[in-house]
């Protein structure tokens, strides 16, 4: 007996220790020695680039916090693991970016690891900027080198065990994360669109869903999710009853992603954001290859849902007098909207679709298009936190989305309690 207890012990270990070599073997794949000694060129015409790819991957948005520096990091990323806080990218030698070289900030990009060698937290998208180019890791490396120096330390993450610990990353990362390959240089805007949206875009940050573990669900690319940390859903990609755009044309879509609003939709929340720091910013040729490879994405039939509960009589009946009190003046007694001004609910994607967390955001937190040059004097929608309870919401929404022909399911006065509990501003 104890022999077999003895022999069981010892394949414990050894299985243990064949993980251990697995894992470590993994997270060393593909990385080469770090050259420590090199330095950014300073060429003027490689910093603009590097200015210009800077804005595309909005790295300022994440990278500076409220009131401070641009790119002196220190704003917390909330993650369902704890808080996160982002670098100094800045390029101050003691707690930014001023001792690295050109390759120790592509292999940040390209494999996840700082310069001395630690693991990084992908609340930094390292899984989607891996598929960044060499030459575009440089022309940014050139940028952030050429900014004011900031000395400004990052605050340690404040995680949960084990969460907190390099061990668990190292597994994190065996489990999901691959190395991209060096990609030739896109030839169509299909391609080019691709490569902006999967590497500097990094869209599958906010639209993959993800398993316990923060891992991407295999096969979900783009299917939609809620935004880690922010209590939004980024809509499918792949979905016509969601976010898809395949029957759209090019320059709708463009119109959409630099300006925010478009004849066909309006973006809010995290992603009215996205456009405001992010997307206004580029070029009409960029733009059109977003465009193109947003329409060229599969669409895949509205999955099969639970069947949409109908809200009774007497909600309803609430919820069309409190729409004519407080929606109808902006939004018509129909739901058509006002155009150029306030969006039609009728028919709208956004009001119909099976998830109605962002109606219930709207509804609590107001609803702001972003100032662009496309669009620099947005019209809003007030919050209506303060003057409505969750009832009154619930049975707004409800009405809303079962008027003028929508099929879509009642929202309950628990859903709108739950965010409203979550998103204490």
């Amino acid at each position: 007996m104890r022999r077999l207890a003895s022999a069981a012990v010892a394949l414990l270990l050894a299985l243990g220790l064949l993980a251990t070599v697995a894992i470590w073997v993994l997270n060393l794949r593909g990385e080469a020695p770090v050259d420590s000694t090199g330095k950014a060129s300073g060429d003027a015409q490689q910093i603009a680039r590097g200015a210009y790819l800077a804005r595309l991957g909005n790295c300022a948005a994440c990278h500076t916090r409220a009131g401070g520096a641009p790119y002196a990091g220190g704003r917390a990323i909330d993650t369902p693991f704890g808080a996160v806080y982002a670098s100094n990218l800045t390029p101050d030698v003691q707690t930014g970016l001023g001792g690295w070289s050109p390759d120790a900030f592509w292999r940040a990009l390209h494999h996840g690891r700082s310069a001395d060698g630690r693991l990084l937290y992908p609340a930094f998208p390292y899984p989607a900027y891996t598929h960044i180019t060499r030459a575009d890791a440089d022309a940014l490396f050139d940028y952030l080198q050429s900014l004011p120096a900031v000395r400004q330390t990052t605050p340690a993450p404040a995680l949960r065990f084990p969460y907190n610990t390099q061990a668990a990353l190292a597994v994190w990362r065996a489990l999901y994360f691959r190395p991209g390959r060096e990609r030739p240089a896109p030839e169509t805007p299909v391609q080019r669109g691709a490569y902006l949206a999967q590497a500097l875009g990094h869209c599958a940050a906010c639209h993959s869903p993800r398993d316990a573990l923060g891992g991407p669900l295999r096969g979900e690319a783009l299917g939609g999710a809620i935004v880690p940390g922010e209590y939004w859903w980024a809509p499918s990609l792949h979905s016509s009853a969601q976010a898809g755009m395949a029957n759209w044309s090019e320059q709708d879509i463009a119109t959409l992603l630099t300006s925010g609003t478009s004849a066909k939709a309006g973006v809010s929340g995290p992603m009215a954001e996205v456009v405001f720091h992010s997307l206004q910013h580029l070029r009409p040729e960029d733009a059109l290859a977003l465009a193109a490879w947003l329409r060229a994405l599969p669409q895949q039939p509205p999955r099969p849902e639970r069947t949409a509960s109908v809200a009774t009589a007497p909600v309803l009946e609430r919820g069309a007098q409190l729409y004519a009190n407080h929606c109808a003046e902006c939004h018509q007694d129909e739901g058509q909207g006002r155009s150029g001004a306030f969006p039609a609910l009728a028919g709208n994607r956004a009001v119909t679709m099976a998830e109605p967390l962002n109606l219930i955001q709207i509804t609590l937190h107001g609803g702001y298009l972003p100032a662009t040059a496309g669009n620099p004097r947005p019209y809003g929608m007030p919050p209506f936190r303060q003057t409505l309870a969750d009832g009154d919401i619930a049975a707004v929404l409800s009405y809303i989305r079962q008027a003028w022909g929508n099929q879509a399911g009642r929202v309950d006065a628990i859903a709108v309690h739950r965010v409203r509990e979550r998103t204490r501003y």
